[in-house]
């Protein structure tokens, strides 16, 4: 697993590889540069455009992945994004149309309630995209067309580079299907730039956080439960991160909407629970600031995982016993993929100490082949 954490900046380049363009062209128009080509969209990308609402359906960390693109899709594309979990899908017998795209998310390309979710799709007529980091799996088999991740072997069975890979490939298909917005062309050249840097900057502050992270698990290894709150995008950090200190540290942990704080998350909150608050600058930064100060007020543990340099979360941490975890800053539609890397080495460290196997948590399997 660690192993596979450190692989990231690497499997971010391998994915983004011959697709998206980071340096403009010095020569003529720049906007009639094509800035990320996705060959596998090529034919459908007008009907994805037309569709009445764009779909992702996936389990698991592929959900949260998706979870943590949706509003960059939203914004770009200005097409209604529905998240589906692929077995809730198939209980509730979820209405799809003819006019729908539905977008199925997995790493190994064999998750059976997302195959099954998808011959439901295909039997009604919708478009089916497939984003699978296995070439030749059944659902980039089975799907119209699709985007394979390029992010290499994962052998673990915590998902660690595929999630991170995951986000990207949605962010690129976001950003090819912007392309003929005018209005969007800002925004769009801000991201692309973003993701010409950001394999370098997650390498750049990976290796102190690794030991950062030692020093905190070795706090935290003692604990039944722990906490993560976020807002935004990176409410699905906040999932992700729990998922990860479920699958191998076997301990307690919950993701929570910071919005819904209030009700009622708010009555486990004491001196002795772990929380980790993630507040990176973004538009939600001021939402976040109000939840840690209310937190504080009730005597709360926390983690506050901040911009490298924010000068209010260290006020918050010289005037009270919070910790503080810095990562480097990015758009707002990329901050997510660095903010998960110190929560996933945290998870790695936590299991370490805790005499777990990292890499073969107890009752699961790395490719979830059945469905009951």
């Amino acid at each position: 697993m660690q192993k596979e954490i450190h692989e990231q900046p690497e499997a971010l380049l391998q994915t983004m590889r011959g697709r998206v363009a980071v340096e403009k062209t010095s020569e003529g128009n720049p906007y009639h540069q094509q800035r990320v080509k996705l060959g596998g969209l090529v034919e459908t990308r007008d009907i994805i455009r037309r569709s009445r609402r764009i779909m992702f359906v996936a389990c698991g960390t592929s959900y949260h992945a998706a979870l943590a693109a949706r509003q960059t899709v939203e914004e770009l594309v200005e097409v209604p994004v529905v998240l589906e979990l692929a077995s809730d899908l198939l209980d509730r017998c979820c209405p799809i149309f003819r006019d729908d795209t539905c977008v199925y998310i997995s790493q190994s390309g064999e998750t059976a309630d997302t195959l099954r979710a998808l011959e439901y799709a295909k039997a009604r007529g919708a478009l089916c995209v497939g984003i699978t980091n296995t070439v030749g799996s059944a659902i980039s088999r089975a799907t119209h067309c699709g985007i394979h991740q390029n992010a290499g072997y994962e052998i673990g069975v915590a998902s660690t580079k595929a999630y991170t890979s995951q986000i990207i490939c949605i962010t690129m298909m976001a950003l090819a299907l912007a392309e003929d917005s005018i209005s969007k062309r800002e925004r769009r050249d801000q991201i692309i730039d973003e993701l010409g840097q950001l394999p370098e900057k997650m390498k750049a502050f990976m290796k102190d956080q690794d030991q950062a992270m030692a020093q905190l698990a070795a706090q935290l290894k003692d604990s039944n439960s722990l906490m993560f709150f976020a807002r935004g995008n990176n409410y699905a950090t906040a999932l992700e991160a729990a998922l990860k200190c479920k699958e191998v540290a076997l301990i307690h942990s919950e993701g929570i909407l910071a919005g819904e704080m209030k009700h009622g998350a708010l009555a486990l909150v004491d001196e002795h629970l772990p929380i980790v608050v993630i507040a990176t600058k973004d538009r939600m930064y001021r939402k976040m600031e109000s939840v840690i100060q209310q937190l504080l007020a009730r005597s709360a543990r926390l983690i506050i995982l901040c911009t490298h340099g924010d000068a209010n979360m260290k006020q918050y941490a010289a005037r009270s016993d919070c910790k503080l975890i810095e990562v480097p800053g990015t758009v707002e539609a990329l901050q997510p993929v660095l903010n998960i890397v110190p929560l996933q080495l945290l998870a790695y460290h936590i299991t370490v100490l805790r005499g777990h196997n990292v890499d073969q948590p107890r009752n699961l399997a790395k490719s979830v082949t059945v469905t009951d």
